[in-house]
């Protein structure tokens, strides 16, 4: 398969930093100085299944393409407003793509690498034609907005991808990995199911929490590891590749992955500032900032390492020929 084109979906809504300072203890300093953010976009009429829908939408009107031609449809997301049916099957509805395979997966920050993985290993189902990756998130359905530790971090958005069938694999090289005894370092959505089989509170609020210092740890311990493993495979260096499209989560993290890799700063992508952490859309609004900006060409002369880490815990790196 190849990738054809890039869209973001975003809220009317722009929250900057200095809003947040009237309802939480915080300041616009605090939140610029330890996560780089200055604004987040904030859904206050759309969904998630809107935001999913527009920006398949998007794609479609922006290519000229038939719907009829979309054989697969995966939606990554873990701010849902509902189990069933699959926000992938919504987007279909909307955009008439009738023969389209559907499903969402549920990856948290990591769903947009695995769900490009996915489309890649199921070109059976778009042979000759198309297949749409989203990661659509509104994670202001989870947010506690008193708990400062969480609710500056997040974001609203969708980003996409449309990418075509041609009988060869995109992706260079990957790993995508998962370590679910650290589960609880990030957990949300409890339910009243969620009350049935545990007594812990943590587990039960519905709200987003996270366990910032050691998802902190994690990321800047095992996503280094794992990029220079996926490049070693690859027969690739840091200098082969021409752009790092990473999870926007924070930009000390970020900072430490440019240290540890070597990464020439013009080459890896920071645009948390603009969107704050968006969850599973990260990695996708970093190929369409690109796209948009005439950095990234599509014309299958590039090749970009996707990466991302969240929930679960899950990490994922993909080395993409662009």
């Amino acid at each position: 398969m190849k990738i054809v084109e890039t869209v973001s979906a975003l809220p009317r809504k722009v929250m900057p930093n200095e809003d947040l300072e009237q309802f939480v203890d915080t300041s616009d300093e605090w939140i610029s100085k330890r996560t780089g953010i200055k604004q987040r976009y904030v859904a206050l009429e759309e969904t998630c299944i809107s935001l999913a829908q527009a920006a398949a939408q998007k794609l479609v009107d922006k290519t000229n393409i038939s719907p009829k031609e979309i054989g697969l449809i995966i939606v990554a997301s873990m701010s849902q407003e509902h189990s069933s049916p699959s926000i992938a099957s919504q987007v279909q509805a909307k955009i008439g793509a009738t023969k389209a395979v559907c499903f969402d997966i549920s990856a948290a920050c990591s769903g947009f690498v695995q769900a490009f993985s996915l489309a890649d290993k199921l070109e059976a189902y778009y042979q000759n034609g198309y297949a749409i990756v989203i990661g659509a998130e509104k994670m202001t359905n989870l947010m506690n907005w008193k708990d400062r530790s969480t609710c500056v971090l997040f974001g609203d958005a969708a980003g996409a991808i449309l990418v075509q069938a041609n009988g060869h694999s995109a992706i260079i090289q990957e790993s995508l990995a998962c370590d679910g005894s650290q589960g609880a370092a990030i957990v949300a959505g409890g339910t009243s199911l969620a009350r049935s089989v545990s007594s812990d509170s943590y587990y039960q609020d519905p709200s987003l929490k996270m366990k910032g210092r050691q998802v902190y740890d994690f990321a800047t311990r095992q996503v280094p590891k794992q990029i220079e493993a996926v490049l070693k495979s690859a027969n690739l260096t840091i200098n082969d590749i021409d752009y790092f499209a990473l999870h926007q989560a924070n930009a000390r993290i970020l900072k430490v992955f440019q240290r540890k890799l070597k990464i020439p700063e013009e080459r890896l992508v920071q645009n948390i500032q603009n969107y704050g952490n968006t969850s599973a859309a990260s990695v996708a609004l970093v190929l369409n900032d690109l796209r948009k900006s005439g950095a990234l060409k599509l014309d299958g002369s590039q090749k970009v390492l996707l990466s991302a880490f969240g929930g679960g815990l899950t990490w994922g790196t993909c080395i993409v020929n662009c």
